[in-house]
């Protein structure tokens, strides 16, 4: 966490090598594309922000996340994400080509209002890109994806970055990124290895799940 603040982006002020390659892709390929999480820089502090890029190559809507993480157990890891980022204050809800969605990042999952306020904000789906450690990925992962989709019967999807097992890093990642429909079916995943990930969206099974149960 300590190196963060030396790869922070301005994203607001348009120095932002990674949004400018997530904007650059978005407009070729015509797609929309929810990136991140990236340090972010801004009046001076520091938020942890995931962007929305839509087919034209610009930001649709930016979500910094809401609910800083902090874990302390003892002889396994301490590691608290308030002594560097500040939360953001604002829900994130954004109109795409393939509808309604709602942004949380990573220890955003474990908070069903949020989740909640999405759906009544009409959301088909809740993105979490997410970097879950070894310990709480191998209790919460699934659980927390599965929760929140059944809870709101929509989809969710989270996005993990890969895990280095030759890291060195005191911070190990689970991945496992996952898409979940809103019977908490597992509609496509991953490993912990680099991998692309392709699901199908059929939004017609949230009106049907609802109406059913």
């Amino acid at each position: 966490m300590g190196t963060l603040p030396s790869y922070a982006e301005d994203i607001d002020g348009g120095g932002s090598p990674s949004v400018s390659m997530l904007s650059e892709v978005a407009a070729a390929r015509k797609i929309t594309v929810v990136g991140g999480s990236i340090p972010e820089r801004s009046s001076g502090q520091l938020f942890n922000t995931c962007c929305v890029i839509g087919p034209d190559g610009q930001i649709k809507a930016k979500h910094r996340k809401l609910h800083l993480f902090g874990i302390d157990i003892p002889g396994d890891i301490t590691f608290r994400e308030s002594d560097t980022f500040t939360a953001g204050q604002e829900l994130t809800v954004v109109d795409t080509d393939m509808g309604r969605i709602g942004i949380g990042i990573c220890h955003d999952i474990r908070f069903p209002e949020l989740a909640m306020l999405y759906r009544s904000r009409g959301a088909h789906l809740i993105c979490y890109p997410s970097a879950f450690n070894m310990s709480t990925g191998k209790l919460l992962w699934d659980l927390m994806q599965k929760s929140r989709a059944v809870d709101n019967q929509l989809f969710a999807a989270t996005c993990s970055p890969a895990r280095d097992t030759n890291s060195h890093s005191e911070y190990m990642i689970w991945g496992h990124s996952s898409l979940i429909g809103p019977f908490g079916e597992v509609l496509a995943a991953a490993g912990h290895e680099e991998a692309t990930v392709i699901g199908e969206i059929d939004l017609s099974l949230i009106e049907a799940v609802r109406y059913n149960m």
